[in-house]
């Protein structure tokens, strides 16, 4: 059995909670421990507020201590993310974060407020269908890229298919359901032709 998490805020003692990675610390800004956020999620507003508190995870050869970072401000610079937390004091303390990955613990029933929008737990293990209604796999991951993410589908054969999480290829998420619908292609969920 998994350890439990600590509530979430506002969440009362006992809830389940889930862990979301809402961002990594970038490279330092300026001398007095203002750092940028290489943000992991729709909604930097609601994790990065005023005395937010995140789980920090050290990257593979990190020797920073830092467990967790508490939000003092945040602002945007030309379009990045710019944070300022009470454990990094100067440009010193802020270069040896670089790496962290931040994240921020939730209710496990939590959604985001925007409702095309969905939290990484949500879709995997999800059936996935094509339009006609045929079972063409499983959701289980989601790739988070630059451009765009990217469901990753397991078929019952065991090959693995990467879908663009875009409302022309993935038109409709049933999460009472349990399922999404994939505009499916040949190569995409499906083999090519020559390769089945």
């Amino acid at each position: 059995m998994p350890p439990s998490l600590p509530s979430a805020p506002g969440t009362p003692p006992g809830e389940p909670t889930i862990e979301l990675v809402v961002g990594r610390i970038g490279k330092p800004h300026g001398i007095r421990g203002e750092v940028t956020v290489d943000v992991r999620t729709d909604e930097p507003e609601r994790r990065f507020g005023d005395g937010a508190v995140l789980r920090a995870e050290a990257p593979r050869g990190s020797s920073s201590p830092l467990r967790s970072v508490s939000v003092v401000r945040t602002r945007w610079h030309q379009g990045v993310l710019l944070a300022t937390f009470a454990e990094l004091p100067d440009r010193n303390a802020a270069e040896a974060a670089r790496g962290l990955l931040l994240h921020a613990t939730v209710p496990a029933d939590a959604t985001p407020d925007d409702p095309d929008e969905y939290y990484d737990h949500q879709l995997v293990g999800l059936a996935v269908h094509d339009l006609d209604g045929t079972e063409l796999g499983t959701v289980t991951a989601l790739v988070h890229g630059g451009a765009q993410d990217l469901l990753t589908v397991r078929t019952p054969s065991g090959r693995e298919g990467l879908v663009p999480f875009v409302k022309a290829l993935v038109p409709e998420v049933d999460l009472v359901a349990r399922r999404v619908v994939v505009a499916d292609r040949p190569g995409l969920v499906t083999p090519l032709p020559e390769d089945a």
